[in-house]
């Protein structure tokens, strides 16, 4: 492998190719601007090219025929250090790649209002962002020899751009670094062929699997590898995290599998917006999974002298390659950096930086993390124009650039679950287009079908336009739109935007060799129920899959299989010829770990010679050549003795079992008497009873209830999430239950209790019995939302109210320490009213009007009346009260008017 530099002019044409230097490092990132360093003499040949700003083009080879510039191999000279005391007049150059330039384009605000100093960029893809930002630019005068080949829906491959945003940009950012934010966020991949910018959908163009296939790359130690060092830290690491959201929601999440060598060590995830158990758990999994291990970087010094693959020739920055991993075997390893050296006599070096399987799904859990909690926090005072007073509620614009992102997570019974975030455009004016100051947003959802009721799903302030919610159902399509309020009045929904959640696609954890033995011919496959390094299999893990070969005939099958860890016994198989076995762990999602190392065995004859029917009789053994350990368990049966042989003089006085009674079957249903002590087991040899021979206690496993029909209480019922008791109060399947759930405050045992539904399934009750918390709640028993009265008492607050998300209907009271609030509307029917709200029309050129109640109350109201000025120029008078009664009060201005005028009643009894 070669490499030279070709010299151009900025912007322009080739000038020359540099004939020698002192020394040229090259080091070409994954999505990051490359950098080239070079050291040359002012003396030397060639120096001429270097006088001037110009830019450099590493050029590769494999024959030193062909030359080509590989991607991302256009640099800047722009800066140089020089000593002016050296004779030799050596010259060091420190130059950028091209991309660095868009440092040097910068957004301006634009044609459209800014939306608290940001401009706005409403359901975009990546390339509409960096489009902008280019063609306006390009506009503008600015990095004209830049050019991009991608377009605002088709990416640098003609693929349509996979993903949207809604985000806000202050203007002044510049390009590059919205360029790596994306890149970083998970959105794009991105290089630099010559003066040309090209993006791709992630993990697409730029992530070539070379791992794999007939002639995969592998770079081998002693061939293309020297050394190998890697850089491990712990600092990082954490058993436990925090997670604390809005609304006093707090939540700690631990990893069993996280290394401690000195016990738990703690994180903190703080995120407002967060009050739902889908998006904690999320982050939390997220925190801890990047916090369970020790972060290795691993560095594979590289020799191009006898290496059979050449890097930027063969492989880039980006693509999987085989290579020595933990260990030194070899694994699939992304390259995330290519470095590449050439001394003073041309001799080429180099090392590449790689990131094997787990490090690449830290990325994968920072971005997703990063998609959840972007946008979910807002600036503070941006000097924009304030909206004007609104006298009364207005309705704002229906928000624009809705975007919804789903997820899949991992609850804590280990069950794929749904989460969302979504995010929108801010609301700034009113259906009329007048400024309006908003006073939050109403996210709804259905299940996308013709015809399903709508819920609301989250409320935010004015300034959070991203929600979250959770738990969904894996696979199901749903529908979400959004809305914004003003002093009560909704304003119009967004257009909807559809997503299907997606299941859960990460694989278990590569599971520990098998463990091998053979004993009376047959083979026995053992697992010790860990992941490679001694790792926990995670709470979704269904089972492990046993494979088999034969080494000389490849061509693995499956054997058997295991729900935990133990193991089976795989008969039938050709003596003294290997067999090679290996594992793969299978999680609920259907999702399969790559295979475990491999072992092999083969399987020993019980005798040396194949031993006929009846050819081994009492003359062929010596005295005391049958043991104890010669006989298989349960070889000898009942009717190998015979009657009355045996004797109460054969029996210790106290006989301690080393073995089982059985009544049943051996491993199915059954009750047996062993060492331990008496147990029962059901069908699937789930133990249901244990009576413990060492203490005497009495465990029941399993469901017990008082009768099988009708009126009866059943404690643990089978199918159950959790242990409970459900009481029923008859024939069929409506009943109430009560529970414990320990995930709803950390560290508390929470009692939960449900009724049972209603005749039409639309209504149940809740009750939630907490350390510092009492709630209520009528609810509907297939959404699960609020479906009627509630009450709700709290260390910090008590509420009552009723709610029905079904319709958007919340009337609450919320009593706090030092004031009490009321949210929704005010209405009176009934003379027993406390309170009278109403309006009344007074008639052009007349002292007053009477309003009446309609019902006779129980007092006289004591009744305050405001004229309404309605539009502007309408006249500004008072108002009086007179001939209050339990039945009417009159209402009159201070000065009679020529236009009927209205008047704004609020009465209340004492």
């Amino acid at each position: 492998m070669l490499l030279r530099l070709a010299i151009y002019a900025p912007n322009g044409t080739r000038k020359g190719v540099l004939p020698t230097t002192i020394g040229t490092e090259v080091g070409w990132p994954f999505n990051d601007v490359p950098a080239l360093k070079l050291t040359h003499s002012q003396a030397g040949p060639g120096s001429d090219l270097l006088s001037d700003p110009c830019e450099i083009a590493v050029e590769v080879s494999g024959d030193g025929t062909s030359w080509a510039e590989p991607a991302d191999s256009r640099f800047l000279l722009i800066r140089r250090h020089l000593d002016l005391t050296d004779k030799a007049a050596v010259e060091q150059l420190d130059m950028p790649g091209y991309a660095w330039m868009l440092r040097k384009l910068i957004l301006y605000p634009g044609s459209q209002p800014l939306v608290d100093g940001k401009r706005a960029f409403l359901s975009a893809t990546p390339g509409a962002i960096l489009a902008t930002f280019l063609t306006e630019g390009h506009a503008r005068g600015t990095l004209t020899g830049l050019t991009w080949n991608f377009s605002s829906t088709h990416d640098s491959a003609g693929q349509p751009w996979a993903k949207v945003l809604t985000i806000y940009y202050e203007p002044g950012l510049d390009a590059l670094t919205t360029l790596i934010n994306l890149a970083e966020q998970g959105v794009l991949d991105f290089s630099m062929q010559g003066r040309q910018l090209r993006a791709y959908n992630a993990d697409t163009q730029l992530a070539r699997d070379l791992a794999t296939g007939p002639a995969p790359i592998d770079l081998r130690h002693g061939r293309d590898i020297t050394h190998a060092p890697d850089v491990g830290t712990l600092e990082d690491a954490a058993s436990a995290v925090l997670v604390v959201g809005d609304n006093q929601f707090q939540q700690t999440y631990t990893n069993p599998s996280a290394v401690a060598p000195w016990g738990r060590w703690e994180q903190y995830v703080g995120q407002g917006g967060v009050s739902d158990p889908g998006t904690a758990a999320l982050l939390a999994d997220a925190a801890l999974k990047r916090a369970e291990r020790e972060r290795v970087q691993r560095t594979r010094q590289i020799s191009l002298a006898a290496a059979r693959w050449f890097p930027i020739l063969d492989y880039r920055p980006g693509d999987r390659v085989l290579a020595p991993g933990a260990g030194g075997l070899p694994e699939p390893l992304r390259v995330r950096q290519v470095t590449l050296v050439r001394d003073q006599t041309g001799v080429l070096s180099g090392n590449v930086v790689l990131n094997d399987r787990l490090l690449e799904q830290d990325i994968r859990l920072a971005r997703r993390t990063a998609g959840i909690v972007g946008g979910s926090t807002a600036s503070g005072g941006s000097g924009a124009r304030p909206a004007p007073a609104s006298p009364r509620p207005r309705s704002p614009t229906a928000p624009a650039g809705l975007i919804v992102d789903a997820q899949a997570y991992i609850d804590s019974a280990g069950v794929p679950q749904g989460q969302i975030t979504a995010t929108w455009g801010a609301v700034v004016t009113d259906v009329n287009g007048t400024a309006v100051e908003i006073d939050g947003y109403e996210l709804f959802m259905r299940v996308n079908q013709a015809d399903a009721p709508w819920f609301l799903v989250a409320l935010t302030q004015a300034d959070d336009r991203n929600a979250t919610y959770s738990p969904l159902v894996i696979g199901e399509q749903y529908a979400f739109k959004v809305r914004a309020t003003n002093q009560g009045a909704r304003g119009g929904f967004s257009a909807q935007q559809v997503v299907t959640v997606p299941d859960d696609i990460d694989a278990p954890p590569v599971p520990t060799p098998p463990s091998l033995s053979t004993r009376l011919g047959v083979i026995h496959v053992g697992w010790d129920g860990h992941g490679v390094g001694g790792v926990l299999m995670p709470s979704d893990f269904a089972h492990l899959l046993v494979w088999m070969q034969d080494p000389l005939s490849p061509g693995w099958s499956e054997v058997g299989y295991l729900e935990q860890a133990g193991g089976i016994v795989v008969p039938g198989q050709p003596y003294g010829q290997d067999r090679e076995f290996r594992l793969t762990a299978v999680d609920r999602s259907g999702n399969e770990s790559a295979p475990s190392s491999s072992a092999t065995i083969a399987a020993v004859q019980l005798v040396s010679g194949d031993a006929a029917a009846s050819s081994i009789t009492t003359g062929h053994l010596v005295a005391n050549a049958v043991t104890a350990a010669k006989i298989d368990v349960g070889a000898i049966q009942a009717a190998h003795i015979g009657a009355n042989q045996v004797t109460a003089a054969k029996l210790e006085s106290v006989l301690t079992l080393s073995t089982r009674i059985v009544a049943g079957s051996a491993a199915g249903a059954r009750v047996e008497l062993n060492s331990t002590g008496l147990a029962a087991y059901d069908s699937g040899g789930v133990q249901t009873v244990s009576i413990s021979s060492a203490t005497g206690s009495v465990s029941l496993v399993g469901q017990l209830a008082s009768g099988v029909t009708g009126a009866r209480v059943v404690i643990n019922p089978s199918g159950a999430m959790v242990p409970e008791l459900r009481f029923y109060p008859g024939a069929g399947a409506n009943y109430s239950r009560i529970f414990s759930d320990a995930s709803l405050f950390p560290g508390e045992a929470t009692l939960i209790s449900l009724s049972g539904t209603n005749s039409g399934n639309t209504a149940e009750t809740r009750v939630m019995h907490a350390a510092g918390a009492y709630h209520v709640r009528v609810r509907n028993p297939v959404t699960t939302l609020d479906n009627g009265g509630f009450l709700a008492l709290e260390e910090s607050q008590s509420r009552v109210g009723f709610n029905r998300h079904a319709t958007t209907q919340l009337q609450q009271l919320t009593f706090l320490p030092t004031s009490t609030r009321h949210t929704g509307a005010w209405s009176y029917s009934g003379g027993d009213a406390g309170l009278v709200m109403s309006t009344v029309t007074i008639p052009a050129n007349q002292a007053g009007a009477t309003f009446t109640y309609g019902p006779t109350m129980a007092s006289s109201p004591y009744v305050v009346a405001t004229i309404d000025v309605g539009a502007t120029g309408s006249p500004r008078v008072g108002a009086c009260v007179s001939a209050r009664t339990t039945t009417s009060v009159f209402v009159s201005p201070t000065t009679t008017q020529v236009v009927a005028i209205t008047a704004q009643l609020w009465g209340w009894r004492m």
